[in-house]
């Protein structure tokens, strides 16, 4: 049997890696075949957890909501099924981090429902490589997860869907807990798999997320899954009142809310996604859309005028044509753009008709409603709209005009994928630089994501940037606040060291004397911040972190450091 039947005939991970030791297969050529490809699916995992007798309490009652809270009694295998969509949701986000494609769960949804099959549904691994084939996914993720006692074990494995090469298993353990940094763990583990050369340190992954409850964290992945959009709502709002700022949960809240017809709501929560976040162009792209049904076409003009700059992908530009033209405002050039970019969508075709005949430009507007009937012939409103249109005497048709067609649907997948593009042109561009050049450039990029909190994409431009120019004094000194921002002192220390050796900057300085002053050395800390005001006197964070210090020093008369709390970030 090959391993193609293998799988057809859904057998387990364990009998594909069988198939692929007999016909000369080694794991080792899965790594170097599933780091070719981008775009990943990773599957819900299975819950391998054996029956308890509690049957009512949650992760956060039998773990602890907090780090300090005692175990509890172990979980019903029930309660814990959340995990299996958890754990997607944080390697997805992982991965995506560290420059892979991964397929959502709205998209892994968009093949059950084209393969006829629930929501619901747990596919065996032949039916998982069905849906990932239907995703066109290069690589497929599976794994399991049991609890034993308050111990949470993860199992992994990587299927190369295009040779049908099966990784050795990834396996993660700990408390239950601390299921957030597992899985960062385990991420980052699959990634280094996925690329060899992949150079992110493991502390920049375990960072992410540290500041996140797990009780919150339960109830947004909740929120996600329940099919009932009330009690979405209110896991939902449950979450934000855990963690606030926590903007993965606005933008569900915000989407749920849109699918019950509360725009109003649905724009609040929309608009407490900053546009420095990861989400910000698909919580803009909704936000323009609550706007436009709630009747507010100004501000949604602005929504999505805001995300047509940075992605003018053609629903985005058709939408804000929606809304200039329901304030009056001649959209016809919008409306040509979107038609431009995708002259197959008969909605575009409509609303430059609609447009065109409103001003006074029957012939052109005919012909474009001759392009929606050829593109969908079924389309009544457009054959009525012919009708009404042909052979007119006034060019312009006496009472109410159409309507033009919103576009509901955020393509995620495209605007994932423009966005890698405009990142793979930026690195082209970027690649005829000469090595200095080319890492200052890199490194102000990083700056920019640090600034957003993207750790890991800053580390990957900082990394990138020094490998352009190894003694690139702002790379240094960048990564280093990175290594500072994931709890690594030593490397911190030691990157904002070489930073120095290259050359005298504020930056490096300040992290060094972060560093002191939570590790209680006041001389040396005092130090560091002079030397950055001494560079950069107008710099505020070196003037403010320098009167901290002498603050400190002067509490202490006798010179004994005080001691500093607080520091570092709270795990859930």
């Amino acid at each position: 049997m090959t391993a193609t039947a293998a799988l057809c005939a859904g057998l387990t991970p364990e009998a594909i890696a069988q198939q692929n030791s007999a016909s000369g297969s080694s794991t080792s050529d899965v790594t170097d075949s599933v780091g070719n490809g981008r775009i990943l699916l990773v599957l819900p995992f299975d819950n391998l957890t054996e029956t308890s007798s509690d049957h009512n309490s949650s992760v956060a009652d039998s773990a602890g909501s907090a780090p300090n809270q005692a175990p509890r009694q172990a979980p019903n295998p029930a309660t814990l099924e959340w995990i299996r969509e958890a754990v997607p949701v944080v390697l997805n986000s992982r991965f995506a981090s560290a420059g892979f494609l991964p397929l959502t769960r709205e998209d892994r949804l968009y093949a059950l429902d084209h393969l006829g099959l629930p929501e619901t549904f747990e596919p065996s691994h032949a039916m998982a490589l069905r849906i990932a084939q239907t995703l066109d996914a290069n690589s497929l993720l599976l794994g399991d997860f049991r609890v034993n006692g308050n111990t949470l074990t993860l199992e992994a494995r990587i299927i190369d869907v295009a040779k049908l090469r099966l990784s050795d298993p990834v396996t993660e353990s700990g408390p239950l807990q601390q299921l957030i940094p597992l899985l960062n763990t385990l991420a980052w583990q699959l990634t280094r798999k996925l690329d060899p050369n992949f150079g992110v340190a493991e502390e920049t992954f375990r960072a992410a997320g540290t500041n996140l409850r797990l009780d919150a964290f339960e109830q947004y992945i909740r929120g996600l899954t329940d099919p009932d959009i009330p009690e979405q709502i209110s896991h939902l709002k449950k979450t934000l009142e855990l963690s606030p700022d926590f903007t993965d949960a606005w933008l569900a809240l915000g989407k749920a809310q849109f699918a019950a017809n509360e725009y109003e709501q649905a724009a609040v929560s929309f608009d407490k996604v900053t546009k420095n976040d990861p989400a910000a162009l698909e919580a803009g792209f909704y936000r323009g859309l609550s706007l436009i049904f709630s009747g507010n076409y100004p501000r949604a003009d602005e929504a999505f005028a805001a995300v047509a700059r940075e992605l003018p992908l053609p629903e985005v530009v058709n939408n804000q044509g929606v809304a200039e033209s329901r304030r009056g405002h001649d959209a016809t050039a919008l409306f040509r753009q979107a038609e431009a970019a995708d002259p197959n969508d008969a909605d575009y075709h409509f609303n430059l008709a609609v447009t065109l005949h409103r001003h006074g430009d029957t012939a052109g507007a005919l012909a474009e409603l001759a392009q929606v009937v050829k593109l969908r012939p079924n389309d009544s409103e457009a054959k009525s709209l012919q009708v009404a249109w042909q052979g007119q005497a006034n060019p312009v048709t006496p009472g109410p005009e159409p309507l033009e067609r919103i576009k509901r649907t955020y393509n995620g997948a495209e605007f994932r994928q423009a966005s890698l593009i405009a990142e793979q042109v930026e690195e082209t561009r970027l690649a005829v630089l000469p090595g200095p050049q080319r890492a200052a450039k890199l490194a102000g990029l990083a700056h920019e994501k640090l600034d957003r909190g993207l750790l890991l994409e800053a580390e990957r431009s900082y990394q990138a940037a020094l490998s352009a120019d190894p003694h690139s004094a702002e790379a240094h000194a960048g990564l280093a606040e990175v290594r500072e921002r994931a709890g690594d002192v030593d490397a911190a220390r030691k990157e904002a060291q070489a930073s120095l050796a290259s050359q005298a900057n504020v930056g490096a300085y300040l992290v060094l004397a972060r560093l002191d002053l939570a590790a209680n050395h006041l001389t040396e800390a005092r130090d560091e911040a002079g030397q950055a005001v001494k560079l950069d006197s107008s710099n505020r964070a070196a003037k403010e972190l320098r009167k901290t210090i002498d603050a400190r020093i002067q509490g202490s008369p006798t010179g004994d450091p005080k001691p500093v709390g607080g520091s570092g970030p709270t795990t859930p």
